[in-house]
């Protein structure tokens, strides 16, 4: 369901009359009032909760979105299927490597598209992930054992590998995640996985990554230098602007952009509903910490500018660039952009459906306000359907 169509029945229940229609507040008593442009469907805002899986929530919510505007209907698809298989693939490389690379619980949009690829897809209803006596994703402790068992294995205490540390590594993530189905009854029909993925009808070739430094040739791919890129994907490299009019051009046309960004800065509020780069940044600060999630994203901030619009610093990509080569710009979260707005300035911002849960913000549950500054600023880099690229740049990129 659109943003739209349930700030329109979030009014008419509280009002029972509809009132500055499609305008919405970026949280209830803020002064920020929002004009919705564009805005594509998009499922219902799930939880990771305390698991370190935002970039398969956040791809699956594209994919679902993707489904809707290919004319498939309404799908829930199973971020854990996702997560169990790159898990196993993950530390396969990661003891083929010595241990020589990045083994954790995060990833990128294409470790879905692999998954994908490689693997086929199963529905959430099939697939839950939750095998371990909780109601949500509480991964902690999976983490921590699964590295503990990679650690093991590349210190080679036996002299040479056994044959069966990996069936033992896979084990154990069916015990947290459960067993993977070779087969599963669903609305009344049998699939496997790959044959259900051949039922979605989507072909992970069709959707491409983009990112915009200058310590690569724009114009060409290259291995985007992120920790979480245990698969070495590559990402087209286009200037800071191109990557604007790639996005907008997406929503403009119906179709969604997956968005990593960093959400570490005193700018970015989840419960003010807001990301922002304030031109004078004594105007926000941080109240408290976040004991829901893993880094202080989701902290509550204080500040005038997380109230009312105030002026924000302009964006050059000299400032995006050196951000990210002195690491104040990491790749922290991934989210599923869903529309553009505006305030009642004409400052444009875009619409983010977060994998947080509800409960935060009041006016437009699950979702958030980032600015056109803010994601100049702080995007990593975006994935969208090949087709909505301006066609001008796309025959550039080389992107048949």
């Amino acid at each position: 369901m659109k943003l739209k169509s349930l700030l329109v029945g979030a009014l008419l229940l509280a009002t029972g009359t509809m009132f500055a229609q499609d305008t919405v507040r970026n949280k209830e008593g803020g002064n920020y009032l929002f004009t919705i442009e564009h805005d594509i469907e998009a499922t219902d805002i799930k939880n990771q909760y305390r698991s370190g899986t935002c970039w398969s929530f956040s791809t699956l919510s594209f994919f679902e979105s993707e489904l809707d505007r290919m004319g498939k209907g309404d799908y829930d698809l199973s971020e854990m299927f996702v997560v169990r298989n790159v898990y196993s693939d993950k530390a396969e490389k990661y003891v083929r490597m010595h241990g020589n690379l990045n083994f954790g619980p995060g990833g990128a949009f294409h470790d879905v598209t692999y998954v994908m690829k490689h693997y086929g897809m199963v529905p959430e209803s099939v697939y839950s992930g939750l095998n371990y006596g909780t109601e949500k994703h509480i991964h902690g402790e999976l983490d921590k054992v699964m590295k503990s068992m990679v650690d093991a294995v590349i210190k080679n205490p036996n002299g040479e590998l056994s044959t069966a540390w990996h069936n033992a590594f896979n084990n154990a993530l069916d015990s947290y995640l459960g067993q993977i189905p070779e087969e599963f009854e669903y609305n009344g029909e049998t699939y496997t996985p790959q044959s259900y993925m051949d039922e979605l009808g989507i072909n992970p070739d069709d959707y491409v990554e983009l990112s915009s430094y200058t310590h690569h040739p724009f114009y060409e791919k290259f291995v985007l230098e992120v920790p979480d890129n245990w698969l070495g994907g590559e990402v087209y490299n286009v200037p800071m602007e191109d990557l604007i009019k790639v996005m907008d051009n997406s929503l403009e046309n119906d179709y969604g952009v997956a968005w990593a960004a960093d959400v570490s800065e005193k700018g970015f509020s989840f419960r003010d509903g807001l990301a922002i780069v304030p031109e004078n940044e004594d105007a926000i600060q941080k109240k408290g910490s976040d004991n829901e999630n893993f880094s202080d994203a989701g902290a509550e901030k204080i500040g005038n500018q997380f109230m009312s619009p105030g002026d924000e610093k302009e964006i050059t990509q000299e400032m995006r660039q050196k951000a990210f080569d002195n690491y104040e710009t990491t790749d922290d979260h991934g989210m599923h952009i869903t529309g553009i707005a505006k305030d009642q300035n004409g400052t444009k911002y875009y619409l983010v459906k977060n994998s947080w849960g509800t409960g935060f913000t009041e006016m437009h549950d699950g979702y958030f306000f980032a600015s056109e500054a803010y994601v100049k600023y702080k995007t990593m880099d975006i994935m969208v359907h090949k087709d909505a690229i301006p066609k001008k740049l796309r025959k550039k990129l080389g992107i048949k």
